[in-house]
C-alpha cells in the first residue's frame, strides 16, 4: 500500500503542462510492461485487433478517433480485471508503397522498370523500414496502450504462411479461379485497383443524348451517355420489362451508327424508366452493370478501350490509336454530322478516380484471378442474422445483409510487384497452358512434371491479406496459446467505408478457417456445421462503425480541399488527453462529428479544471490539521452523515453506474458527459465550494470526514476518467493516497446501490435552486459581482426551513451575500436601504436587497432602452408572420423558425417587464 509515488513531487505544479507528462508516463509505462499479458484462463480474455494502418500512412483525425476508441475498451476492461490484448500492426499497403517508392526513383531519374522487379522490392523493403513504423510513435503520443511486443506486419514470414494456406484452399476446392470481368482499371499505374481506392467525385461534364436508328429503317431509340467513346463497343440497348414505350419493340436490332453492327433491343430491369428515354446502351467491356447485363443476355463484350487509355482496333479504323478523350469529341462531331445527336445537356457526372494516381478510373474488361464468394458468403450471412455478430449502431446489420446477399467475385490480383505474389506457377510444356498452386518453384516443378515453369507476375490485392488480420495475427495457421485464449477477438471498430471491403472479408475468412470442436466452444461462437462435430468460429463478437469525422461546414475533409486536421497537431497544442476527451464527447451512435477547435478547447478546459481542484484536495490533504486520513482514501469507518457529503457520494455513485452503462452500449459521448457534469458541476462548483467554507468553521472530526470524502471522490473520479484521459488521471493519482503501482491496473469503480441517497439528492437540488435564484436576480438587476449584499428566504413550510436552516451559511457565501435570513415572515424595508426584489421558487420565495449596489434610476433606463428594443423584434417578427405571402411561400420550417423567436422576444419582454415593476413598487 503507498501513500503516493515518492519520485514526484507532493504538490503539483500550479498549472498543467501536457508536454511534461505525457511522454514520461508513455515511457513509463512501456517500461514496466503494463500493456502486455499472457494468456490467464483464471480470467475473462478481452482483444482487439486494431485495423492495421498502411506503412505509408501518418495518424489523421479518423485514425485519432478509431485509436482512441479501441484504447478507452482496452483500458476500461484491463482495470475491470480481464486479460487484456490490443494487438497493432501494420499493413503492406501494396498500391500506396509502390506508388510511394516510385517517385522517390523519379527524383533520382529512374523508372521502377530499369531498376528490376527484384531491386526494387529491395528498395521497398528499405523504405518501409525507414518510415513505416513512425504511425507506432503516434499512436504511442496519442496514449494508445497497445501490446507493442506482439506487433505484426502483413509481410512477416508468419503471416504470410497464413496467406499460403488460404489461397491454397481456396484454390484447390476450385473457389479461386482465372477469368474476365469488368475491373477498375488505373490507366496511370498500369493495375486494377479496389473499390476503397477509388474516389468517386462530382466533375461538371455533359449529357449527350443520341438517336440510334432501328435496322429495318423504321424509327430509332433516344440514348443518353456521359461517356460517348464507349458507344462504339454497345452490343444491346436495355429497356425496362414494362415499360410500354418499347415492350412491343423488344427483339428489334438497331443499326449502331459509326460501326454498321447490328444490336438487339432486350428487356432488363436495369433500364430505369424515369431516367432520359428510359433505355440505355449495354457496353459489357467497359460498365460493370453493362457486364452483368450482358451475362444475363449472353451479349459479345467487345474492348474498345486498351489498359493504356487508347481505343483499340475494335473501335473501328477512324478512332483506333485515339486517347478516350480525343475519341469522344471525335465521336460526338461524326454523330452530329449524321444528324444522330439530338442534343447536349450540362450535367454533374460522379466520376471515379484513382486515389493514387489521380486519374479517371477507366471500367475495363480483364483476365485477372478472383474468389468466388457466394459459398463463403452464406455461413458470414447467418452468424449475423443469428446474431453472433453484433453491428452497432443496428442499421449496419441491413447494410452489411443486403450487400452479402448480392455480393459479387472478388477480383484478387493487381499488376504491381509489392506485395505477395500469387503463389500460382504457370508452364506451356506441351504447348498448353497449365498453372497449379505452389508454396515455391521446387513445389510447383514436381506438380507441373516440368522445369519450365514461372510464378504469375501479379500480387494479391492488399485486402486479400487484411481479411486475415484477427486470426492471422494471432498465429494462425499455428495453433498458438494466443490463438486459443484470445480468438474469437471482441471487438472491431472502423469506419463505414471499409464495411464491405474488411469487416465483411474477415468475417468470411474467419469462418471459414477457424474450426473447433462444437463440445468446447460456446454457441455464441460460430455456426455448427453440418456434422454437428465442429463449429465455424466468429473473427469478433462486435463490430462498431464509428462515426465520420467532418469539418466544421459538415463537409468531408481532404487534403484537396485544405480542410483536414492534424491530430498531431492538436496534440502538440492541447495535449492528448485533450484531444481524446473532447472525440469521445461527440463520438455519438447516430451522427457525424463536426470537429471544431473550440471544442478541444473545451476539453483541454476541463483538463485544467481537473488539475486544479486536484491541487486543492491535495493541499487539504497536505495539512489536515493532525487529523489522519486512510492511507488509500477511503471512507473505511467513516460514515457521512451531513448532506452534501451524502449527496456528492450518490452522485458519484450514480456516475459510475452510468459510465459504466454507457460503456457497455458503446456510448462514449454518454460516458464522457456525465464524467464531465459530474466533476465540474457537482464536484468542482458545489461540492469543494462548501468543503472550503466547512473547513474553515467545523469540527475536526467533520473536517476529516470532507478531507477523506474529497480524497476519495477524486481518486474514483480519476479511475473513471482514466480510460478517455489516462496521462493527466495517472500524473495526479500517483500523488494521492493509493494502492498498487499504476492507475491503469487499478480497478474501475462499480456502483454500490446503498450508496444512492434520494432524499439528500432532493435536498442538495433545493440548496442549489435558491443559490441560482438568488445568483439569478444579482444578474438580472446588474449587481456588481464584487458588491455584498443582503438576501432572505421566505417560507412557511417547516419541512423546507428544516432542509435550508444548515445551508444557510453556504447558500450566503455562494451567492455572495452580506448576510441571508431564513424565516416565515418578509423582511421590512428597514433591512434594505434600497429595493427588495424577489423571484418566487415552490414553496419559497427569495429576495435580494439592491441596496447602493445599483442605482435604481439608471437600471430603470437601461430596462427601458432594453424592451424598446425587444418591442421593435417583436414588432418585425409579428409583421412576418402577419403576412400571408411569408406565411404561405417561405419554407415551412422557416416559418416555424421565426414563431420560435416571436415567442422568445414575447418571453424576454415578460421578465423585462416583472423587472421593471419591481424597481418601481
Amino acid at each position: 500500500m503507498t501513500t503516493q509515488n515518492s519520485a514526484l513531487p507532493a504538490e503539483l505544479p500550479k498549472s498543467y503542462d501536457p508536454s511534461q507528462v505525457e511522454e514520461r508516463w508513455y515511457a513509463r509505462w512501456k517500461e514496466m510492461g503494463f500493456f502486455h499479458e499472457e494468456p490467464d484462463p483464471s480470467r475473462p480474455p478481452y482483444c482487439i485487433t486494431i485495423p492495421p494502418p498502411n506503412i505509408t500512412g501518418s495518424l489523421h483525425i479518423g485514425h485519432a478517433l478509431n485509436n482512441t476508441i479501441l484504447d478507452v475498451f482496452t483500458r476500461w476492461h484491463r482495470m475491470r480485471g480481464f486479460c487484456t490484448l490490443c494487438l497493432p500492426g501494420t499493413d503492406h499497403a501494396g498500391i500506396a508503397t509502390q506508388t510511394v517508392v516510385e517517385r522517390e526513383l523519379e527524383k533520382e531519374g529512374l523508372t521502377r522498370q530499369q531498376l528490376g522487379r527484384e531491386r526494387f522490392i529491395e528498395r521497398c523493403w528499405q523504405w518501409r523500414e525507414q518510415y513505416g513504423n513512425r504511425i507506432y510513435y503516434q499512436f504511442e503520443k496519442l496514449g494508445c496502450s497497445y501490446d507493442w511486443q506482439r506487433v505484426r506486419f502483413t509481410m512477416d514470414p508468419s503471416y504470410v504462411e497464413a496467406i499460403m494456406e488460404v489461397f491454397g484452399s481456396w484454390y484447390e476446392r476450385g473457389l479461386i479461379y482465372r477469368g474476365t470481368r469488368v475491373v477498375n482499371w488505373d490507366v496511370k499505374l498500369q493495375t486494377a485497383v479496389s473499390d476503397i481506392e477509388v474516389n468517386v467525385e462530382e466533375r461538371p461534364g455533359k449529357l449527350y443524348h443520341f438517336r440510334y436508328p432501328f435496322a429495318d429503317g423504321n424509327g430509332f431509340i433516344t440514348i443518353a451517355t456521359t461517356r460517348p467513346e464507349t458507344m462504339l463497343g454497345d452490343t444491346a440497348v436495355a429497356a425496362h420489362p414494362d415499360d410500354p414505350r418499347y415492350k412491343p419493340h423488344f427483339g428489334r436490332l438497331l443499326r449502331l451508327p459509326l460501326t454498321n453492327r447490328l444490336i438487339p433491343l432486350i428487356p432488363d430491369d436495369y433500364a430505369k424508366p424515369e431516367f432520359g428515354s428510359g433505355a440505355v446502351k449495354v457496353t459489357p467491356a467497359h460498365d460493370l452493370n453493362d457486364f452483368e447485363c450482358g451475362l444475363r443476355h449472353n451479349l459479345p463484350q467487345i474492348v474498345v478501350i486498351d489498359k493504356e487509355g487508347r481505343m483499340t482496333e475494335a473501335a473501328g479504323p477512324d478512332f483506333a490509336g485515339l486517347d478516350r478523350y480525343e475519341a469522344r469529341e471525335k465521336v460526338v462531331e461524326a454523330m452530329k454530322a449524321l444528324g444522330l445527336l439530338e442534343k447536349i445537356e450540362d450535367y454533374t457526372i460522379q466520376t471515379p478516380i484513382s486515389d493514387r494516381s489521380g486519374e479517371v478510373i477507366e471500367p475495363l474488361l480483364s483476365e485477372q484471378w478472383f474468389v468466388r464468394m457466394k459459398p463463403l458468403a452464406q455461413p458470414a450471412i447467418e452468424v449475423v442474422k443469428q446474431g453472433k455478430i453484433r453491428f452497432i449502431p443496428e442499421r449496419y446489420t441491413e447494410i452489411y445483409l443486403r450487400w452479402m446477399e448480392n455480393i459479387r467475385d472478388w477480383c484478387i490480383s493487381r499488376q504491381l510487384w509489392w506485395g505477395h505474389r500469387i503463389p500460382v506457377w504457370w508452364t506451356d510444356e506441351g504447348g498448353e497452358r497449365q498453372h497449379t498452386f505452389a508454396r515455391s518453384r521446387e513445389e510447383a516443378v514436381t506438380k507441373l512434371g516440368t522445369q519450365n515453369v514461372w510464378q504469375d507476375e501479379d500480387v494479391l490485392d492488399t485486402w486479400f491479406s487484411s481479411a486475415l488480420w484477427p486470426h492471422a495475427t494471432l498465429g494462425w495457421p499455428r495453433e498458438t496459446p494466443e490463438l486459443a485464449y484470445f480468438y474469437p477477438t471482441n471487438l472491431l471498430s472502423t469506419a463505414q467505408e471499409i464495411l464491405y471491403l474488411w469487416v465483411a472479408r474477415m468475417i468470411m475468412t474467419g469462418l471459414d478457417f477457424i474450426k473447433r470442436p462444437a463440445d468446447r466452444t460456446l454457441e455464441a461462437d460460430g455456426l455448427l456445421e453440418e456434422n454437428g462435430k465442429q463449429r465455424a468460429i466468429i473473427p469478433f463478437r462486435d463490430v462498431y462503425i464509428h462515426a465520420t469525422v467532418l469539418d466544421e461546414k459538415g463537409e468531408r475533409m481532404s487534403k484537396s480541399k485544405g480542410n483536414g486536421v492534424d491530430p498531431i497537431e492538436l496534440i502538440d497544442r492541447f495535449g492528448a488527453d485533450a484531444t481524446r476527451f473532447s472525440l469521445m464527447q461527440q463520438a455519438g451512435k447516430n451522427q457525424d462529428i463536426r470537429y471544431s477547435a473550440a471544442r478541444t478547447e473545451i476539453a483541454a478546459a476541463f483538463c485544467n479544471k481537473l488539475w486544479n481542484a486536484s491541487r486543492f484536495v491535495l493541499t487539504v490533504l497536505a495539512s489536515p490539521n493532525g487529523q489522519e486520513l486512510p492511507a488509500d482514501g477511503n471512507l473505511g469507518p467513516v460514515e457521512p452523515t451531513q448532506l452534501p457529503d451524502r449527496w456528492i457520494l450518490s452522485r458519484l455513485h450514480e456516475t459510475i453506474g452510468k459510465v459504466n452503462a454507457a460503456l457497455a452500449n458503446y456510448d462514449m459521448d454518454d460516458a464522457s458527459h456525465a464524467l464531465y457534469h459530474f466533476f465540474w458541476d457537482d464536484f468542482c462548483d458545489w461540492y469543494i465550494e462548501i468543503a472550503k467554507l466547512r473547513l474553515r468553521s467545523e469540527p475536526p472530526e467533520e473536517g476529516r470526514t470532507v478531507r477523506t470524502l474529497l480524497a476519495q471522490v477524486l481518486e474514483t473520479t480519476l479511475r473513471l476518467l482514466h480510460p478517455i484521459i489516462p496521462f493527466i488521471t495517472e500524473e495526479i493519482w500517483q500523488r494521492l493516497p493509493h494502492t498498487g503501482d499504476t492507475i491503469c491496473l487499478a480497478p474501475y469503480p462499480q456502483a454500490d446501490p446503498t450508496r444512492l441517497d434520494a432524499e439528500a439528492c432532493a435536498g442538495m437540488e433545493r440548496i442549489q435552486e435558491v443559490t441560482r435564484a438568488l445568483r439569478n436576480l444579482r444578474a438580472q438587476f446588474s449587481v456588481p459581482p464584487t458588491a455584498r449584499v443582503a438576501g432572505a428566504i421566505v417560507t412557511a413550510d417547516q419541512r423546507i426551513h428544516a432542509l435550508l436552516e444548515p445551508a444557510v451559511p453556504f447558500i450566503q457565501e455562494l451567492a455572495r451575500l452580506s448576510e441571508l435570513s431564513l424565516g416565515a415572515e418578509h423582511p421590512s424595508q428597514q433591512h434594505c436601504e434600497g429595493k427588495w426584489v424577489a423571484e418566487a421558487l415552490a414553496g419559497l420565495e427569495v429576495l435580494l436587497c439592491l441596496g447602493d449596489a445599483v442605482d435604481s434610476a439608471k437600471e430603470l433606463e437601461r430596462i427601458e432602452k432594453e424592451l424598446d428594443a425587444v418591442a421593435k423584434q417583436i414588432a418585425r417578427s409579428e409583421g412576418l408572420l402577419n403576412n400571408p405571402q411569408f406565411v404561405e411561400r417561405a419554407k415551412p420550417e422557416i416559418v416555424e423558425k421565426e414563431r420560435a423567436t416571436l415567442a422568445e422576444w414575447q418571453a424576454k419582454r415578460e421578465i423585462l417587464e416583472r423587472r421593471k415593476q419591481m424597481l418601481l413598487s
